[in-house]
């Protein structure tokens, strides 16, 4: 992994990981604006292509994949191409899953340039695209051959998206590291004014914890399921939504909270630990409540085509503590459903 500050046009830096081979660039209409020329000249004269998808996480779509599986075939792009994923996490995502089916594999580089993307999405080697009947339903482990952050991309992220990634940010905190946990409790003003400093070091801590998990379960067949914290609650909300009214960070607020209530409920955690993590979400001004229009049973419904259920029923990630998370699969439907009303607002904003 590489992090810095203005290192998009580094040459030497991407000499490193761009092969022989032909180049072609994955970004969409929100982010090539900003900084695709940037990444370009920095390649080698005339060697890259690009390809821009439309923004959003309702097109993380087959049709949106099958578009880039296209543009490589048009090329005649050969196994020593090299991909690069210019932006947030379904950029990240997509691309790598084009990289994982062209050819049974190609190389590809993340460049995230959203703050989810940069502390999450892009490490890890999961790819995929979404289902209507489930999000990430459908894609592959592929690891990237780097991973690029320039912490410049941040400057130019709304608050809203800056606001979601630090939904995966108190992640780490939640699940596995309690000093974190306090820590971004005491610098919430500094995050929000984007001091470098803290930047940097939350970003740098996310990864870590990350790539601690991954590296001791790359496939998920165990311990990694723990990074899927507030997950389940979350895509069944984006899911009931058509991923339209939320953001990925923010549907993950709000299943962060409904996770730990159920910890709470099933008295496998102190009281009072929802209530911190709440406290926490709401100082990044994240939604911490379903809305009124969601019901229980349509979540209930969602959370049956969650791709991290097993044959005997949903598995769920919960907290044994602030900074310790469990993997549970004995929450019966009413404890289900009841935390699900108590989560309820009449008045949820964005």
């Amino acid at each position: 992994m590489y992090l810095g500050k203005d290192i998009l046009g580094d040459e030497k830096l991407w000499k490193k990981h761009i092969g022989a081979g032909q180049v072609l660039v994955v970004s969409n209409d929100v982010v090539a604006p900003l900084y695709l020329e940037s990444v370009l000249s920095a390649l080698p004269s005339g060697k890259a292509e690009t390809h821009i998808i439309a923004d959003g996480e309702h097109n993380k779509i087959a049709s949106t994949w099958s578009g880039i599986l296209d543009k490589l075939v048009s090329m005649q792009a050969r196994r020593d191409i090299t991909l690069i994923a210019l932006g947030g996490g379904v950029v990240g995502d997509i691309t790598g899953f084009a990289a994982a089916a062209y050819m049974r594999g190609v190389r590809f580089l993340q460049v995230p340039t959203t703050l989810l993307a940069q502390v999450d999405a892009s490490v890890g080697g999961k790819t995929g695209i979404n289902h209507a009947r489930g999000k990430n339903l459908i894609g592959a482990f592929h690891q990237p051959d780097a991973v690029i952050i320039d912490t410049r991309t941040l400057h130019t992220l709304q608050e809203r998206e800056f606001n979601a990634g630090m939904a995966e940010v108190v992640k780490y905190g939640a699940i596995m590291d309690q000093p974190f946990f306090k820590w971004l409790e005491q610098a919430l003003p500094d995050i929000r004014e984007h001091d470098e400093v803290a930047l940097a070091y939350l970003i740098q801590t996310s990864v870590r914890n990350k790539a601690k998990i991954v590296a001791a379960d790359e496939r998920e067949a165990g311990l990694r399921a723990i990074l899927n914290f507030g997950h389940s609650f979350g895509h069944a909300l984006e899911t009931v939504t058509a991923y339209r009214k939320y953001l990925h960070g923010e549907a993950v607020a709000i299943g962060m909270v409904v996770a730990a209530r159920l910890s709470e409920l099933r008295e496998l955690c102190p009281a009072g630990t929802a209530d911190r993590i709440r406290s926490l979400l709401q100082g990044f001004r994240l939604p911490v409540e379903l809305p009124p229009d969601v019901s229980t049973s349509s979540m209930t419904r969602a959370l049956e085509f969650d791709k991290k259920a097993i044959a005997s029923g949903v598995r769920l990630i919960l907290l044994s503590s602030l900074g310790e998370a469990l993997i549970d699969s004995d929450s019966c439907p009413t404890a289900i459903e009841a935390v699900l009303d108590s989560c309820r607002t009449s008045n949820t904003t964005l």
